[in-house]
């Protein structure tokens, strides 16, 4: 898929733009207005809280200092530059695509960062880091069967949800306690804007024209229509931060890999390879993503000839050090990739991946417990602290949400430390994933499906109490595609590469089935590989890989 335009905050164009004389905007000729103009909210710097108290009231106002979150992008090999240096805080910061793609240190993205856990805006809280990695937004908005989730704890039903969330949040530097400012904030941005910043010049002048969708010089790309007109000299602060989140969330529903004109995944070597040898690329109609994994294995298993993919048959530009190929390695890795045990017979070599990343999206969008959270814990205070860790009950939590659960504009004094990131001199934080969210009433509206997600085709009647304890250190299932965008790996960002985070899963498939996971998911310890059988899924995960920009 052709990639998003970038547009860098401190007042210039990406170079690709720069040398064939295009503006923000125009690389994406035929874009709906609906989407152009999320794009644009999606970049703007002037929503965050930085901005609000360094403004002098002028929303209009260049800062004469940005923000110590934005000055730099943090790698795994140190800081380099950032493209929202001298701004405050959006959602490219954590986001990127090509933004760095010409920095020494940095590359492409797939809308995600470089950094282990992404930098925050300082406030009195104290924080600086988000609780965990951030997560690719591309392929996020894919249709499911199951319901819809967004964050790695679930937290959020909807992208609008989501967006509202973050704009008003913490990530944007706003405390639980200034919400009603925060959209008061953002709606003045909206009212006031004049144009008179790169950004707004680039993307169709000041917003209360372009929302509104009239006015003399709003040229098509910009003009909206319908649903998403908005008179916001008339709306209210909350029916603008409305049409923000609707807007981005346009936007964001672009956001997928390659595909063909069928819908078929099409852009990487093992697409192609699907392709060349006439395997299935989907789930027929009423399959299941799993049930078609396993068709898929069948039809490699019977394959006499494979037809490989070699670097002939295409290049991948923003993987430089890696050929376009799909070879005898990368076969036998998709085939481990696939594998099942067989009943109750021994387990030999296994991946059993297929139980959370089946194809074609190589995610069950569902929720389980690897054992990340465990690493990170024991590696900061030793091995079995994890097990050892005093968590209270879903009784104890109810009884005082506020010593146990995050913070939120119906409890702001939340402590937030069991979402949190473990350190050595707070042996008490630790970051449980889902147990945040299910039967916490402060999410009320994801509590119906989100308890079935967790029930797993379990239909017993089994009480929010027991599904409480069930969720301890459970986590969304990421996608597989384009890894070599995304790391580092796991929402704790403690692998730094595919052969790391795969040999994670060597690692703790044994621990599993020793019985020294806390709450293990039990498909792990139906995991049973060797290292050499890691390197080979490795080679299949980066067949994955894409020219995604």
């Amino acid at each position: 898929m052709l990639g998003r335009t970038l547009f860098r905050a401190a007042g210039f164009l990406c170079l690709a733009l720069a040398c064939c004389g295009l503006i923000a905007g125009e690389e994406e000729e035929g874009d709906p207005a609906e989407v152009t103009i999320g794009e644009r909210l999606f970049l703007e710097t002037r929503f965050a809280q930085f901005f609000f108290a360094n403004s002098n009231g002028d929303v209009n106002a260049p800062l004469v200092k940005g923000d110590l979150a934005v000055e730099f992008l943090q790698t795994l090999n140190g800081p380099i530059p950032s493209p929202m240096a001298g701004q405050s805080m959006n959602c490219r910061q954590c986001h990127l695509v090509d933004d760095a793609k010409m920095t020494p240190g940095g590359g492409n993205r797939t809308y995600s960062d470089f950094a282990r856990r992404s930098a925050i805006p300082a406030r009195e809280d104290g924080l600086t880091l988000t609780a965990r990695n951030s997560p690719s937004l591309v392929n996020a908005q894919l249709p499911r069967k199951s319901g819809f989730f967004l964050h790695f704890d679930a937290e959020f039903p909807t992208i609008k949800d989501l967006v509202k969330a973050t704009l008003t949040g913490r990530n944007y530097g706003w405390l639980p306690t200034e919400r009603a400012q925060a959209v008061k904030h953002i709606a003045n941005v909206i009212r006031r804007d004049n144009a008179s910043n790169d950004l707004s010049r680039s993307f169709g002048g000041p917003y209360r024209l372009i929302l509104k969708g009239e006015g003399q010089g709003i040229g098509d790309d910009f003009k909206l229509e319908g649903k998403f007109a908005l008179d916001v000299g008339r709306a209210s602060d909350e029916q603008i931060l409305d049409l923000v989140a609707t807007l981005i969330s346009e936007y964001l529903k672009t956001l997928t890999f390659g595909m063909d004109e069928s819908g078929n995944f099409s852009a990487s070597a093992y697409d192609l390879f699907l392709q060349k040898n006439k395997l299935p690329q989907k789930p027929r109609v009423r399959e299941t993503d799993k049930a078609y994994g396993k068709r898929l294995l069948e039809a490699l298993v019977a394959l006499p000839s494979p037809v490989f993919v070699s670097p002939a048959d295409g290049t991948l530009l923003l993987h430089p050090n890696q050929p376009f190929a799909f070879g005898a390695d990368e076969l036998a890795g998709l085939k481990l990739f696939l594998s099942e045990p067989n009943g109750s017979a021994p387990l030999s070599s296994v991946g059993n991946c297929i139980a959370c990343h089946a194809p074609p999206r190589f995610t069950d969008f569902n929720f389980h417990n690897t054992g990340a959270t465990q690493d990170e814990y024991d590696f900061i205070h030793g091995q079995g602290a994890f097990v050892a860790l005093p968590i209270p009950t879903a009784a104890e939590r109810s009884a005082n949400p506020a010593a146990f659960l995050p913070p939120t504009a119906n409890l702001p004094t939340g402590t937030g430390r069991f979402a949190a990131v473990p350190t050595l001199a707070s042996p008490q934080l630790v970051d449980l994933g889902v147990w945040n969210v299910v039967g916490n009433t402060d999410h009320g509206r994801v509590q119906k499906t989100l308890q079935k997600a967790l029930l797993r085709g379990d239909e017993r009647r089994v009480p929010v109490e027991t599904l409480v304890d069930r969720s301890i250190a459970v986590f969304k299932t990421p996608g597989l595609r384009d890894l070599g965008h995304s790391q580092p790996y796991f929402h704790t960002g403690r692998s730094d590469t595919l052969d790391q985070a795969v040999g994670f899963y060597v690692r703790f498939s044994e621990l599993v089935r020793d019985g020294k996971v806390r709450n293990a998911d039990v498909e792990i310890g139906r995991i049973s590989i060797t290292p050499q059988d890691s390197g080979l899924i490795a080679k299949f995960l980066r067949s994955l890989n894409e020219d995604y920009e």
